[in-house]
């Protein structure tokens, strides 16, 4: 019952109100006797309006009717090269700009000589890296081959000697490995001794000769 009453009264009110129409506010009039000129002596002038800048914007907009002498809105001798100054250090000249041109061709230039030369370079290693890459992947192989090898022979040893199968990360697999290894560095340096008194022996039994003089030998 409540909503047919608001939809009627919502109804009625807008049959009533005149339809909305959108608003155009007038542009402002302009005050009499010509171009508005800032009066410095009055206080409320606000001092942007007392720049160079206002009065040069004054001349660009309405001319010699500003009242704008243009020759004031000339920069100084001492604002002029300030203003040279600050454009010879932001903005380069012509000249400047063709040879930091010329210096960005010539360094991109030299870079990709360097480049080029570089990837020859490496091209002509390529056969000798990879036949080097090949021996390295060779004697991995072998290597892995001969700790296979080993590992299957100390496993051998340690099954014979324990009388069952040990695993190779076992406890008594390691003990076993350092074992045979300081026996084998034991018969090494066993080796290298006996090798080291035969030497000894041989220089002893054979001598060597005297040398013999350039005139030959002397007469008895």
């Amino acid at each position: 019952m409540a909503a047919p009453m608001r939809r009627a009264w919502l109804g009625l009110l807008r049959a009533a109100l005149p339809a909305a129409r959108p608003y155009h506010a007038p542009p402002p009039r302009r005050k009499p006797g010509g171009v508005y000129r800032p009066d410095p002596s009055d206080p409320l002038t606000p001092l942007w309006q007392l720049q160079p800048a206002y009065e040069a914007k004054l001349y660009g907009r309405h001319g010699s009717a500003s009242g704008v002498d243009p020759a004031r809105l000339w920069p100084s001798p001492e604002k002029l090269q300030e203003l040279e100054a600050e454009e010879r250090e932001w903005f380069s000249g012509l000249r400047e700009m063709e040879a930091a041109l010329d210096a960005k061709e010539q360094q991109a230039e030299r870079q990709r000589v360097e480049r080029e030369k570089l990837i020859a370079a490496n091209m002509a290693k390529m056969p000798q890296m990879i036949e080097d890459w090949r021996r390295e992947k060779a004697a991995r192989k072998e290597k892995e081959r001969e700790d296979k090898a080993r590992r299957e022979r100390l496993l051998a040893e340690a099954q014979e000697r324990f009388g069952h199968k040990v695993d190779y990360r076992s406890a008594k697999f390691q003990e076993l490995v350092q074992e045979m290894e300081k026996k084998q560095r034991k018969e090494l340096k066993l080796k290298k001794k006996q090798l080291k008194e035969e030497a000894k022996k041989k220089t002893a039994v054979d001598p060597e000769p005297a040398p013999v003089s350039a005139g030959g030998p002397e007469p008895a």
